[in-house]
């Protein structure tokens, strides 16, 4: 709450001195009074974000003006995406903020990455809108804007982000963002990917893993379900980032967003701050070992 408000402060002293182009003239405090005090704010931010309720809907539960609920909003949510993503097995208060944060932090841990791709769907542009088709995703046939996710093999949350429209493919945002070109400045950090990152993984066969290519029809029965073993361990090894993804999409905005497409980065980032705090908490479960051990030494 502390780290919030101080925040908040901040981005409002930085704003208030980019327009004035000097210091404050005047004490602080002055101005307009907020109807809401600042914990009440963040409440109000959290249930919208969480639930999905409309803000005329919490202006009657507080009963007070909409408007006061909007820009309560407003003001809050980016403080939010600004924290960035929690460390697991961290509490120093160190967070990761950049995707050059992630790789560093992958590459000093020995961390193997998880990295997918996600689709959120948002309201078709109005017609005679240029760049109307962008958002038509190939696969949903929906109106959609997709984000990339990264995660640990443990499942939790380590970046969230990278918006573009649904029409663009999940390589070419890697590429544009410069994920990509973090694997190059980390030779050491490994990831697993899915089907859609196979340029990828050809570009960088030491460091990132997809699935194996299907045998054509006529490859012998064993060359068949020596490919499904494959595939069934490279999804196993995969499948966590999917319940990252599943974590984001219990909030209400990330199942199907009804705002205005210019505020979607600001709510998944800060949806998938919160996500990753509490990801962030779960223990690291060890893998136990393999190894055959006797029950009792064989007597001679």
């Amino acid at each position: 709450m502390e780290e919030l408000a101080d925040l908040w402060l901040a981005r409002c002293e930085s704003e208030l001195r980019e327009r004035r182009g000097a210091e404050r003239q005047r004490e602080a405090g002055a101005g307009p009074k907020h109807d809401l005090v600042f914990t009440d704010r963040l409440l109000v931010t959290l249930v919208h974000l969480r639930t999905g309720l409309p803000q005329a809907a919490l202006a009657a539960l507080y009963g007070i003006a909409r408007s006061t609920i909007s820009r309560a909003i407003g003001e809050i949510r980016p403080l939010l995406a600004m924290r960035g993503f929690a460390v697991p097995d961290h509490h120093s208060g160190v967070r990761l903020r950049t995707l050059a944060d992630v790789f560093a932090y992958a590459e000093a841990a020995g961390i193997r990455l998880r990295i997918d791709g996600a689709e959120t769907q948002v309201r078709r542009p109005k017609a005679g809108r240029p760049g109307r088709r962008a958002f038509v995703s190939g696969k949903k046939k929906q109106n959609t804007i997709k984000t990339t996710t990264i995660s640990d093999g443990q499942g939790r949350l380590l970046w969230s982000g990278a918006d573009r429209p649904g029409r663009m493919h999940d390589q070419t945002a890697m590429r544009t963002e410069g994920i990509a070109e973090q694997f190059r400045l980390h030779p050491k950090v490994t990831a697993e990917v899915d089907e859609g990152y196979r340029g990828l993984a050809n570009e960088f066969p030491e460091q990132i893993s997809a699935p194996p290519k299907k045998p054509k029809g006529g490859a012998p029965l064993g060359e068949q379900y020596a490919w499904r073993e494959m595939r069934r361990r490279q999804s196993s090894e995969r499948i966590c980032v999917e319940h990252a993804n599943a974590e984001l999409r219990q909030w209400c905005p990330l199942q199907r967003y009804t705002g205005p497409r210019e505020d979607y980065a600001a709510t998944h980032q800060a949806i998938a701050s919160l996500v990753s705090d509490r990801s962030a908490r779960r223990p690291t479960r060890r893998k136990p070992s393999t190894e055959l051990v006797l029950a009792r030494q064989a007597s001679c």
